[in-house]
């Protein structure tokens, strides 16, 4: 297929089986066909054959089949498709181009013809119009056994009738050229116009199918991140085996520098992963035992055992890849309006083209002046940059966007970014870190702060607790922590050792009551002044005494001020919305940089939904980002919804934009892409129009040489194709 015709007549082929639905994707060269259970396969390919193209089963990105090495993955195929289609270009403009310079110089310079030229030029430009022209030969003739047109019917009537005129002149006359130096001025003939044509088309062509291959390596690169291979661990032994054969259960060897093979959790050891091919994100993200990995990911330093737990088709990479692919093959309405356009473009240039002869011989009576006309408007008219307008544009739009860890689940994405007005922001996880940080430390009975977060911090060293972490993590900050003896922990209650031959209990009131510590009224009272605040607060008892407390807050993301500018920026009004109490809430709004009065505090789970609707009700054209399962609901109500990738998987199914990253800031560049290809859309489908509207009416006037002709029409597909590249050096913020 070529241009937008093709693909409007083989969609609405299909279309005519019963409950058939078909998009198709002009530069991937793919279709996404719905089809009920009474349709087969061999129907769908038969009707596409009957449409006079070719069509094979892709291989499904399903889960790959351990025992099946034969069989490719999908990444495979798209990387063959469009190198064959400029491998087979190639030949054909090399051979083209040899050959029409001479015709083009013994045409146009006088100084160059010898005796009897114009049977040379007929001889050099033969295999021009027939072999090197065959690709638009051929469709045409497919298309109209099919009683169809596309725009290589345009080309091949244009070049076809160039030739075959001149050679009729060239046979009714055989010595039109038989003198070097006579007036060629007033000459009727066209070899060199049907040469340079096919030059210029072969030409553009083949740039349009390297362009294409270039806006499509984003997602092929991204489908070829995964590892190859996979050590894995299976009776005490290092065995290596293919990634692709890896099992739920199997834990595999991360050495440093290797990739993760597949996704999975940490079951021993430390180290730094390098996520940016995945989330975009630019710094190494530590992980440790029980924190989960994503496959393709980079383990930078140290030597991870990991747990597979999800593998082909279920990973975040194939998931990704799956979404990308989907976006890419979907139309937005701007698109479907191009092509209905498109679709009875072609005929209606073969009337016009046919009208321009008829009215120029009419008045004129010039068979030279009405042939040129006729046949210039045949070759400016091909609406091919129409139909790579909104594919290509879509293709490098959303290829950056998944360099970017960003995933636009589909065109109709495109037109929400543009209208939203309001960003409905999940407070945990989505501004903040959603990760528990030591926010105070308060004495109670004299022992110094630093002491009391020192002698918690080492017993909580041995705990898992995310609490209990945090408390570590902020007394390793004073130095290394000191060895623990006898230690025991109470899920639900706390934990206690000793430090340095002091009884240390750290954890609730309940779990210090039965070691036998009672608080004081004034200690509870400190207590409750902290949990007033929204922070988490821990007792922490020494040698049978409550030695003091520990409060804890989640922090805000470094990004997040600077990415709720930029969503203002953008003309978003940016509100904060948390289960949180008011308190906490106005404090971390007041960060961030959200007016108190768009803060939407002690919202349950169940009432995000009312939050969103309610705002809708306002007239609000209502984004919402977010990452819980108890989100989900709330980013289907929204007119956009957008999951963050730390997120789970529920509210990643819900959204209609995810960001693979835990940056605020990737939320407003996702935005910024989105409105950038939308625009990249509508540039191109302008100049694609104007192209047409302005080169069409000149062509009729007579005022346009074909050969111009052709290489306008040649240029302005890539033209169109290089300005949607340009969204391949979208900048990346963070």
């Amino acid at each position: 297929m070529t241009c937008a015709s093709c693909v409007a007549r083989v969609e609405r082929k299909l279309g005519k089986l019963d409950g058939v639905q078909a998009v198709i994707n002009l530069p991937l060269e793919s279709a996404q066909v719905t089809v009920p259970e009474s349709i087969t396969d061999q129907q769908i390919l038969d009707t596409v054959t009957a449409t006079g193209y070719s069509a094979r089963l892709k291989t499904a990105p399903t889960t790959r089949d351990p025992d099946n090495r034969g069989t490719e993955p999908e990444a495979a195929e798209l990387s063959t498709d469009e190198p064959a289609a400029t491998a087979a270009l190639r030949p054909r403009l090399l051979l083209a181009a040899a050959l029409t310079l001479p015709v083009l110089i013994m045409s146009m310079v006088p100084a160059a013809r010898f005796p009897h030229w114009g049977w040379w030029a007929l001889a050099l430009s033969l295999p021009v119009v027939t072999w090197a022209a065959w690709p638009f030969h051929r469709a045409a003739a497919v298309n109209a056994r099919h009683l169809a047109s596309t725009m290589d019917t345009l080309i091949s009537i244009g070049v076809g009738a160039a030739f075959l005129f001149s050679s009729w002149q060239l046979l009714a006359d055989p010595a039109l050229t038989e003198h070097p130096g006579m007036d060629m001025s007033a000459h009727a003939l066209y070899f060199e116009v049907a040469a340079v044509i096919t030059t210029f088309l072969l030409l553009g062509r083949y740039l349009e199918a390297n362009a294409k291959q270039q806006a499509g390596n984003a997602l092929k690169a991204l489908l070829n991140l995964g590892a190859k291979d996979a050590t894995v661990i299976r009776d005490g032994a290092e065995v290596r085996i293919p990634a692709e054969r890896l099992q739920p259960g199997d834990i595999f060897l991360v050495r440093p520098g290797e990739k993760i093979a597949t996704d999975g959790y940490v079951v021993d050891g430390q180290s730094a992963i390098d996520t940016s091919l995945i989330t975009g994100e630019s710094l190494p993200v530590d992980v440790g035992v029980h924190d989960t990995v994503i496959g393709a990911t980079i383990n930078t330093n140290g030597r991870l055992l990991v747990k597979a737990t999800r593998v082909g088709s279920e990973t975040t990479l194939a998931q990704m890849g799956k979404l990308v692919s989907q976006a890419q093959s979907g139309k937005a309405p701007i698109a479907r309006l191009a092509d209905r356009i498109s679709a009875v473009f072609v005929p209606v240039v073969l009337a016009l083209a046919a009208a321009t002869f008829t009215l120029w011989m009419l008045s004129s009576g010039d068979l030279q002046s009405s042939f040129t006309a006729a046949v210039a408007v045949l070759v400016i008219a091909c609406p091919c940059a129409l139909g790579l307008a909104t594919p290509t544009a879509l293709l490098a739009g959303t290829g950056r966007g998944a360099q970017m860890g960003i995933l636009i689940k589909g065109p109709q994405v495109l037109e929400d970014t543009r209208t939203v007005n309001t960003i409905v922001l999940d407070k945990t996880g989505t501004v903040t870190t959603g990760k528990l940080d030591v926010a105070g430390v308060q004495s109670l009975n004299g022992t110094s702060r630093e002491e009391v977060l020192t002698l918690a911090g080492a017993v909580e060293a041995a705990s898992e607790h995310p609490i209990a972490q945090a408390i570590a993590r902020a007394a390793r900050l004073n130095g290394p922590l000191l060895p623990v003896t006898g230690f025991d922990s109470a899920p639900g209650g706390g934990v206690r050792g000793t430090v340095d031959g002091r009884l240390v209990v750290a954890g609730r009131a309940g779990w210090l009551q039965a070691n036998g510590i009672d608080p004081e009224d004034s200690h509870r009272t400190a207590l409750q002044v902290r949990e007033q605040d929204g922070a988490t607060v821990i007792w922490v008892g020494v040698d049978g005494e409550a030695a003091g407390i520990i409060s804890l807050t989640d922090t805000v993301k470094t990004g997040s001020a600077a990415a709720i500018s930029r969503l203002k920026t953008l003309g978003l009004r940016p509100i904060l919305l948390t289960g949180d109490n008011a308190a906490v809430a106005a404090a971390v709004a007041a960060d961030v940089g959200i007016p108190a009065e768009d803060v939407m505090a002690s919202v349950l789970p169940e009432g995000k939904v009312e939050a969103v609707r309610a705002l809708q009700a306002s007239g609000a054209i209502v984004a919402m980002a977010g990452d819980g399962v108890n989100d989900a609901a709330a980013l289907a109500q929204a007119d956009l919804g957008i999951a963050m990738g730390s997120g789970t998987d529920v509210a990643i199914a819900a959204a209609d934009l995810t960001v693979m990253g835990n940056d605020l800031g990737q939320v407003a560049q996702a935005i910024e892409l989105s409105r950038r290809t939308l625009a990249t859309i509508k540039t191109n489908l302008f100049w694609a129009f104007f192209y047409n509207a302005i080169g069409i009416p000149v062509a009729a006037l007579g005022l346009l040489n074909p050969m111009i002709a052709g290489a306008a029409m040649a240029a302005s597909s890539v033209l169109v194709v290089s300005n949607s590249l340009r969204l391949r050096r979208f900048p990346r913020k963070n």
